[in-house]
């Protein structure tokens, strides 16, 4: 993911924030559930794609599988192992959640998106998981595991929820992904998993359960991340209770923790050396067009890249890589937005916090050796 040719006992990772291939996204894919929707304002899925063709033109009809990954389909590809929070139902289930007002949905015949970026693991420890009841999870838990894509966060009870994907790393160890969702993204307290009950990781920011399984269950040679699904959609204020949370998974053995849930990127934190990653912003959705939060450059997206070396202690280097959303694909993001990703993320940064630095590459680079 850099320009500089690491060396092979290296691990990357790439980690992006919320991945929306349902609703508008779905709709332009080979594969199309139906466009009803249950929301206040809008009916009809296709409605957010004639929305996004006035904005920016039009986006050609069936897109292909990794169309919605435009220019970071590269970046994707040259990672050792790839993590996302999936934040999509993948199922044809009719019911949704009542009165949720949200919910989204992708045909689970357009699964071949998450192959087309090499997706290796996702976090479903979110909002919009259970947005078609329990036969939707059930339908997207089993679509996963069918593409072979690791799972976290969500599951058939608590137990399955509360377990680590589990991916092999090169030259031995394993990448363990805990996924975990705090109440206040909007999880509802229903969709908590429990025993005999599918559902999501719903934990409370005081909870040592996580900070217990990842000391108990981390080897030598292991990477951890900590996925975590917390916060409003908007702000960049970070609440001293997730600061608490972040660093506790730290100090039980989490090399790094991997925030989602606002659909723009947030302040990062280097704790005892390790990149804490408040909130990575939405990666792909279908919101082209739709105004009101505009001092957030909410068109603006980013990847995250991180490289550990072959002790696989602290990370060696993480870097960002500045995209835009356009005609649901995406596209590298021109050097000043890129400048203004780095001058808003420092001012908004945590604790000990490198400065990001824009290079020739356009992408903002944050040594940590």
């Amino acid at each position: 993911m850099s320009h500089d040719a690491p060396p092979d006992d290296t691990v990357t990772l790439a980690l992006a924030g919320d991945v929306m291939l349902g609703r508008g996204i779905d709709q332009v894919l080979s594969h199309s559930v139906s466009p009803e929707l249950h929301e206040p304002y809008v009916r009809d899925a296709r409605d957010y794609v004639r929305l996004a063709e006035h904005t920016n033109g039009p986006i050609p009809r069936p897109v292909d599988p990794a169309y919605p990954w435009g220019e970071a389909l590269a970046e994707l590809r040259e990672a050792t192992r790839r993590l996302i929070n999936l934040e999509t139902a993948v199922t044809t289930s009719p019911a949704p959640w009542p009165d949720k007002g949200i919910n989204y949905r992708m045909h689970p015949a357009n699964i071949g998106c998450l192959a087309a970026a090499g997706i290796d693991a996702c976090s479903l420890a979110n909002n919009h998981v259970l947005d078609w009841e329990r036969p939707g999870l059930t339908e997207t838990l089993a679509t996963l595991d069918a593409a072979g894509v690791a799972r976290a966060g969500a599951g058939a009870d608590a137990a399955e929820a509360a377990r680590p994907a589990v991916v092999p790393l090169p030259g031995g160890g394993r990448l363990l992904v805990w996924g975990l969702g705090l109440a206040d993204s909007g999880i509802p307290e229903a969709w908590r998993a429990g025993t005999g009950r599918s559902g999501v990781n719903l934990v409370e920011a005081d909870d040592d359960g996580v900070a217990g399984a990842i000391a108990a269950e981390k080897r030598p040679g292991d990477l951890v991340v900590a996925s975590v699904h917390w916060g409003g959609n908007w702000g960049y204020a970070v609440p001293d209770a997730h600061r608490r949370l972040a660093h506790r998974l730290i100090d039980a053995g989490a090399d790094l923790i991997h925030g989602h849930s606002s659909h723009h990127p947030r302040g990062l934190e280097r704790y005892r050396g390790r990149p804490i990653l408040y909130g990575c912003g939405d990666l792909i959705n279908d919101y082209e067009g739709i105004h009101g939060h505009e001092g957030y450059f909410p068109d603006l997206a980013m990847l995250v890249g991180c490289r550990w070396t072959a002790d696989r202690d602290t990370p060696q280097a993480l870097w960002l890589t500045p995209l835009r959303r356009r005609r649901f694909t995406l596209e590298r993001a021109a050097p000043e937005e890129a400048d203004w990703l780095a001058e808003t993320l420092n001012r908004h940064g945590q604790g000990a916090c490198p400065p990001l630095e824009r290079r020739e590459d356009n992408r903002l680079w944050w040594t940590l050796d």
